[in-house]
């Protein structure tokens, strides 16, 4: 039974219940992320940079840092390369029963509870709430065991209550992890990744992971819960999500720039993946990141 590339163990240091990791360096992860799951919830805040996030059928963009929330066994990618130009990462990692079986069930608990559940589908905040609290993430490698929990506590309190936050998954989330056949998501993801700037046929992917191409299609769409053609489109989407919030070129270069040959489809495709057009996107890109700027500036006066 292979586990290798899927299943992350996690074991928290002796003396603690949960995992809290953090990197200064803006490219901690030389290697290039792996498609892998865990029982454990994960926390992750990305402090500053830009990059892909990837979680469940999920596939977009974040910029000016990230705050998300993953429930357990949700598989998902990293979020930090030496491309993303993040000051900082700090990741906690913890089971739902850490604190005991049934502990979350009481009845102080149950706005966390509900929090836990939300995140099967994976969260991502925004606003003053992800600096906000990505300011007391960052604070825990330092303290004691015990006030590190309560922080943790306070910090999870706080996401419970928070207003402004995205359900990643908002229609659920279809894969099934299966620990005999593990590679094989990260093979095709791979080869999208390298190659989505060119036509991708059925017959090229399906050779990639030698399947007949009506299987892999059976397979894909089981995997994914959308066709692979529907999965590339929403890469391409992703990328033109990035060039329009870094480059300063026209739809019609983001477009070619993005592996469309066709600028009436890209429109129609990116349109149906995010909800606005090329265009309005760019202006809602725009208007987003000068207000996380004032954000960030009275998140920074406040400290």
């Amino acid at each position: 039974m292979k586990k290798k590339a899927s299943l992350e163990i996690i074991e928290p240091v002796v003396g603690n219940s949960f995992t809290v990791k953090q990197y200064r360096d803006p490219s901690p992860q030389l290697k290039k992320p792996f498609w892998h799951f865990h029982p454990e919830l994960e926390l992750v805040y990305v402090k500053g940079g830009k990059g892909k996030r990837h979680i469940g059928n999920h596939i977009s963009y974040y910029n000016n840092g990230e705050l998300v929330l993953i429930g357990s066994n949700l598989p998902h990618y990293g979020f930090t390369d030496r491309l993303t130009e993040n000051e900082s990462e700090t990741i906690i990692q913890f089971r739902a029963d850490f604190l005991g079986e049934g502990f979350f069930n009481i009845p102080e608990m149950k706005d966390i509870k509900l929090l836990f559940e939300k995140a099967r589908y994976g969260i991502a905040f925004s606003g003053r709430d992800k600096y906000r609290i990505g300011a007391k993430m960052e604070k825990l490698p330092a303290l004691q065991p015990f006030e590190k929990l309560h922080a943790l506590l306070d910090i999870l309190r706080d996401m419970a209550g928070a207003k402004r936050y995205e359900i990643l998954n908002a229609t659920g989330y279809s894969f099934e992890v299966n620990l005999e056949d593990n590679n094989r998501p990260q093979i095709i993801y791979r080869f999208v990744e390298n190659n989505f700037l060119d036509v991708i046929s059925l017959d090229m992917i399906a050779n990639e992971v030698n399947m007949t191409v009506p299987a892999f299609c059976r397979y894909f769409k089981k995997l994914a819960g959308k066709t692979f053609t529907r999965f590339v489109n929403e890469y391409r989407v992703v990328h033109a999500c990035k060039l329009i919030a870094e480059k300063k070129i026209s739809i019609t270069e983001v477009c070619y720039e993005s592996g469309f040959n066709n600028f009436s489809h890209f429109t129609k495709v990116f349109k149906e993946v995010t909800g606005k057009s090329p265009s309005h996107y760019r202006k809602a890109m725009r208007e987003m990141i000068a207000i996380d700027d004032m954000d960030v500036s009275a998140s920074v006066q406040a400290q």
